[in-house]
């Protein structure tokens, strides 16, 4: 046990996220994310989170990693498609709060791209992280900063 650490970053998320350097990416993925195939694509890193919302898991990454200032968006939110336009997102409203609380562009810092760009995107990522997140389109890519 630690001090001021999350209780559910586990030792691998920390591990990850420690290791990670200036510019390099981490996916949280919702429930239906293909996960682990993704991951292979990039390097096999999965961990898991089972039993944590994806709100659960940005809130408590971003406690520990700084989004990156040199670009404009550092934080990335898969959209939804045009046919799905109506369905409601309030889980993307909870991200971008949860990202105000850490960084002070809050929404600015979010760029949305389409379910196939942000699979490609995600294929790029340092790690991947597997939540049992319900809510629709509650997949999230984050880039690290500087301290």
């Amino acid at each position: 046990m630690l001090k001021g650490i999350p209780d559910l970053l586990t030792p691998d998320l920390l591990k990850i996220l420690a290791e990670m350097g200036h510019g390099d990416r981490i996916v949280i993925g919702d429930c239906n994310f293909p996960a682990a195939s993704v991951a292979e694509g990039g390097g096999g890193r999965n961990i898991r989170c089972d039993g944590h919302r994806a709100t659960e898991v940005l809130d408590a990454v971003l406690q520990l990693l700084p989004l990156d200032s040199f670009v404009e968006h550092p934080v990335i939110i898969m959209d939804k498609p045009e046919d799905q336009a109506d369905l409601p997102t309030p889980v993307w409203d909870e991200f971008t709060d949860i990202i105000g609380r850490y960084d002070d562009r809050g929404g600015r810092a979010v760029q949305f791209v389409d379910r196939f760009k942000f699979y490609d995107l995600a294929r790029k990522s340092y790690a991947v992280v597997s939540t049992t997140e319900h809510a629709y389109y509650a997949c999230i890519i984050l880039q690290k900063g500087c301290l």
